[in-house]
C-alpha cells in the first residue's frame, strides 16, 4: 500500500503524524510518500498545490490530509487545495459518519452518516463582484450525472453497511430547478433499492431533528452545501469535531480528511485531539483498500482509550491529556 500524505497547516502537522503513527502499527508495510498543500506554502512559494503534490496524489490514488487554514477574505492567487484535490481525484462523495463514541460530549444512540456531493453545487467556487462591490454573485450548479453517481454509492453503502434508511435532504420548495433535480434524480435511484427505506427533509426541517433528536437519522444523501453544515451539526453529538472522521470517496481513489481544520489557536502546543485523523484513516483503510478488519481494530483501540481516560475536547485544551500521549494510548491498545 501506498499513500500520499500533506499535512498541510496549523495542527494538521501534528495529527496526521499520529495518524501515521497509528496506521503503522497495524500496516508496517505501508509506504509514505510527503507532500505539501496550504495557506502556509501558498504564502512562500506562490501555490496552495503544487503540481508535485498532485502527481503524488493521481498516482497512488490514496491521500491523508491535514488542514488548510484558508482565509475568509479574497486572496489573488490562493484557491482551496482540498477542494481541488476532491475533483481532481474525483472523490465525489464525502462520507461524514457520526457514532458514540465514549466520551462526556458524545449522546447515546447515535449512528449515523452523512454523505454529500463533492465536487459541485457552491463549491464550484464562481464568484462575482461587481464595479461598485456593492452586489456579489455566486453559481451553484447541480447536475444530473453527479446526482446519480453519489446517490448510487449512498444506497449502495447502505445496503452493504446494514444502513436501513436514507433521508434525502433538499431545498426544492425555494430551488425548484436545483435542488428540485437532486431531489428527482436521488428520489430515481432510491426506487432501485426497494430494500432501503426512503424519505425527504427539506433542510431547514433536516436541521431541526439534528438538533432535537439526531437518532432520527440512519443516513442522509444530500448536496455539498447542505451536506458539510449539517455533517457539523451531527459532529456534536459525536463529541465534537476533533472526535468525528470523513473521507472523500471516489470510484478508485480516496481522500482521508479530518474536517476540525487547522486550528491555529492551539497549533504547536502538543494538545491537539488526533482522534478524528486516525479515524479517518481507518476509513481508508476499510472503503479504499478493503481492510475492513484493520479499520475495525483501530475504532476499538481508539474506544478503549476514550472509555479509560473519559477524554472530552476540554482534556485535550486543558492539557490533561496530549497528541502524543493519547496516540501511545491508541497504540497499546490494539487487538
Amino acid at each position: 500500500m501506498e499513500l500520499c500524505v500533506i499535512e498541510g497547516d496549523g495542527v494538521g502537522r501534528e495529527v496526521i503524524p499520529a495518524a501515521l503513527r497509528v496506521l503503522r502499527a497495524v500496516l508496517p508495510d505501508v509506504v509514505v510518500h510527503n507532500a505539501h498543500a496550504g495557506y502556509d506554502y501558498f504564502k512562500t512559494h506562490g501555490t496552495p498545490l503544487p503540481q508535485e503534490t498532485i502527481d503524488l496524489a493521481l498516482r497512488y490514488r490514496a491521500v491523508l490530509y491535514g488542514a488548510a487554514d484558508s482565509p475568509s477574505f479574497p486572496v489573488e492567487g490562493y484557491y482551496s487545495p482540498i477542494i481541488r484535490l476532491r475533483r481532481l481525484l474525483q472523490t465525489y462523495a464525502s462520507l461524514r459518519p457520526t457514532r458514540y463514541l465514549p466520551v462526556a460530549t458524545a449522546r447515546t444512540g447515535v449512528d449515523l452518516m452523512v454523505i454529500r456531493e463533492n465536487t459541485e453545487d457552491l463549491y464550484v467556487v464562481s464568484e462575482q463582484t461587481d464595479e461598485s462591490g456593492h452586489t456579489s454573485t455566486a453559481q451553484k450548479i447541480i447536475t444530473r450525472g453527479a446526482t446519480e453517481r453519489v446517490s448510487r454509492l449512498a444506497y449502495e453503502l447502505a445496503r452493504n453497511e446494514g444502513r436501513e434508511k436514507v433521508t434525502i435532504v433538499h431545498k426544492a420548495n425555494i430551488l425548484p430547478q436545483s435542488d428540485g433535480l437532486f431531489r428527482r434524480v436521488a428520489l430515481e435511484i432510491a426506487t432501485e433499492y426497494p430494500d432501503v427505506i426512503t424519505d425527504e427533509l427539506l433542510v431547514d426541517t433536516a436541521a431541526y431533528w439534528m438538533v432535537k433528536e439526531p437518532t432520527r437519522f440512519d443516513m442522509i444523501l444530500t448536496s455539498n452545501m447542505y451536506g458539510d453544515i449539517l455533517s457539523d451539526m451531527a459532529a456534536a453529538w459525536g463529541g465534537g469535531l476533533g472526535f468525528v472522521p470523513a473521507l472523500n470517496l471516489g470510484d478508485d481513489a480516496a481522500i482521508a480528511e479530518p474536517v476540525h481544520g487547522a486550528a491555529p489557536d492551539i497549533a504547536g502546543k502538543g494538545i491537539a485531539n488526533p482522534t478524528a485523523a486516525i479515524l479517518s484513516m481507518a476509513m481508508l483503510l476499510h472503503h479504499q483498500w478493503k481492510l475492513p478488519e484493520l479499520a475495525q481494530r483501530i475504532w476499538d483501540a481508539v474506544c478503549v482509550t476514550l472509555r479509560h481516560g473519559d477524554h472530552t475536547v476540554d482534556t485535550f485544551a486543558e492539557g490533561a491529556i496530549g497528541t502524543e500521549a493519547f496516540t501511545d494510548h491508541v497504540i497499546a491498545n490494539l487487538i
